[in-house]
């Protein structure tokens, strides 16, 4: 099992820009990810932004959202597996090369209410919003997640201006306008685009 199993690429873009965000982390070791699908963005993480030793935790239901037409998510769940089980192979003790890739299936809010429970305050170097695109739900992930993320931490929003004609309360891009007005003493904006990116203030 050497080959990872990608059907859609949603994400080919999105390398070139998170390749200028590497050198502004407080660190390379704790990722967080809020929507997964089959795991290309989790690849990129483990093999481009972590460091030996790291992990990053993924978050997903695995059963779509709205948006998701028929047949798009057919074997997501399976091919994320898969994809674990080959980034497993290449990054486990036996290689020396150790990173970790943690699978939570489940809602998000409710994982991320165990996150909290469980001591992750303030541990994150890098978290991924790209679960749900409606707004409320965007906008919980984001306001739960952020007391997750470190001092000079940063905050990847996807699908920022995805969505048109949607209704707008079926995007993501009101949400994160909520969210970086609320929040805006906390943070820093480092890019508005199709992503929208912020970094926690130190």
């Amino acid at each position: 099992m050497s080959e990872y199993k990608f059907t859609q690429d949603w994400f080919h873009w999105a390398p070139d820009l998170w390749t200028q965000l590497i050198p502004a982390l407080p660190a390379r070791r704790s990722f967080l990810e809020i929507g997964s699908f089959e795991g290309r963005s989790t690849v990129w993480i483990v093999e481009n932004m972590m460091e030996n030793g790291g992990d990053i935790i993924c978050i997903d239901t695995w059963a779509g959202g709205e948006e998701h037409t028929n047949g798009e998510l057919d074997g997501a769940e399976q091919h994320f597996d898969h994809n674990l089980k080959v980034l497993q192979e290449k990054y486990s003790d036996e290689t020396g090369v150790h990173r970790v890739v943690w699978k939570e299936k489940g809602l998000s809010h409710r994982k991320l209410a165990e996150l909290h429970t469980d001591g992750y305050a303030t541990q994150f170097d890098f978290i991924y919003v790209d679960g749900s695109h409606i707004a409320k739900d965007v906008l919980t992930d984001a306001c739960m997640a952020w007391p997750l993320l470190k001092p000079k931490g940063i905050m990847v929003f996807d699908d920022y201006l995805w969505g048109e004609p949607r209704d707008i309360l079926h995007r993501p891009k009101p949400a994160v306008d909520a969210f970086t007005n609320l929040f805006a003493e906390e943070l820093n904006i480092v890019h508005v685009g199709y992503q929208l990116v912020v970094q926690k203030k130190g």
